[in-house]
């Protein structure tokens, strides 16, 4: 493949363009949901796509005094790279698993951490003391969420022959079944739902951002198409996280049509936990959170991983 076929790969599909129009589809779906719960209408599909558009082309993009230009407006960039990287990995390795490389498993899981670290890092240079307060949230939290993810990841990896390989762990679950059918990949599996809700900022783990409490966090400053960047980012991996689950534990994206219904149930599934944890419980304390993620989401990570060693 030439130059010109990995752009395409990176930029447009499975890449930047297609990840972006599922995430804000998906976006639009938590929204309607969200408002029937509340006994609202909800907004028209086309709704996030107009939110976007108005922040890239009408917004105006204004840079605090005193800043430094280039951090400021580049850590949204970094963020949505590494968004559309994961997006591109995770899509192209479950369309032909033998594309992928030794260890790409962890490379994902590293590129995982660039959107947080980016709207940590766009708080902080924004010399705002509410953005640094929510940036300062947003870090405490990702070291917190962190340890029981990695551990929730390494249930899978134990499960398909120890393999960091994400091509071949979809390959074992074809031959073996899917992880998710132990009794170590039940556990796994909600102990990484429990994390991404806080990798996502959902509620009850949206303190970095809480509007009520600190106007809105790391983002505070941001405005227009730099604001409008982090929002596509966030919406990118509301949808790339749970096809990255879905990876892991059911054994990946299917290419005939009865498995493919099973992957949109399975997405469906995901999106239904994180909708409900969302809408059935209040913001909790950023000390609260670490503790949360510490202690017992994290025992019942180890708990997982010792059942997987074991054959369970």
């Amino acid at each position: 493949m030439n130059i010109f076929g990995y752009l395409g790969l990176l930029l447009i599909f499975p890449g930047f363009l297609f990840t972006a129009f599922m995430g804000l589809m998906v976006g639009w779906v938590d929204r309607k949901v969200t408002a029937r719960i509340q006994y609202r209408v909800g907004p028209p599909w086309y709704q996030n796509f107009f939110d976007i558009a108005k922040l890239f082309f009408i917004k105006e993009t204004l840079i605090p005094a005193g800043v430094s230009r280039a951090l400021f407006l580049g850590m949204p960039a970094l963020g949505l790279a590494g968004a559309t990287l994961v997006s591109t990995m995770v899509l192209v390795i479950n369309a032909s698993p033998k594309t992928g490389f030794i260890g790409d498993l962890i490379v994902i899981a590293y590129l995982l951490l660039i959107p947080p670290i980016a709207v940590m890092l766009g708080g902080f240079v924004s010399e705002n003391s509410l953005a640094s307060l929510g940036a300062s949230r947003e870090m405490k939290l990702m070291m917190s969420y962190e340890l029981p993810f990695i551990l929730a990841m390494t249930v899978p990896i134990i499960k398909c022959g120890y393999s960091i390989k994400l091509g071949e762990m979809i390959s074992a679950q074809y031959v073996n079944g899917p992880v998710f059918a132990s009794a170590s990949g039940v556990i796994a599996f909600f102990v990484m739902m429990l994390c991404i809700q806080a990798k996502l900022g959902f509620v009850p783990f949206d303190m970095p951002e809480a509007e009520t409490e600190i106007m809105a966090g790391p983002y505070i400053e941001y405005s227009g198409k730099a604001l409008g960047i982090f929002k596509l980012q966030k919406a990118m991996l509301g949808f790339i996280i749970p096809v990255f689950m879905i990876t892991l534990f059911f054994g990946g994206i299917k290419d005939d049509f009865s498995g493919f219904m099973k992957n949109i149930a399975e997405f469906a599934g995901i999106l239904v936990i994180m909708i409900v944890i969302k809408n059935t419980n209040p913001r909790v304390r950023i000390d609260q959170a670490m503790g949360f993620f510490w202690k017992p989401v994290t025992a019942a990570a180890v708990i997982a991983v010792a059942l997987a060693y074991f054959g369970k």
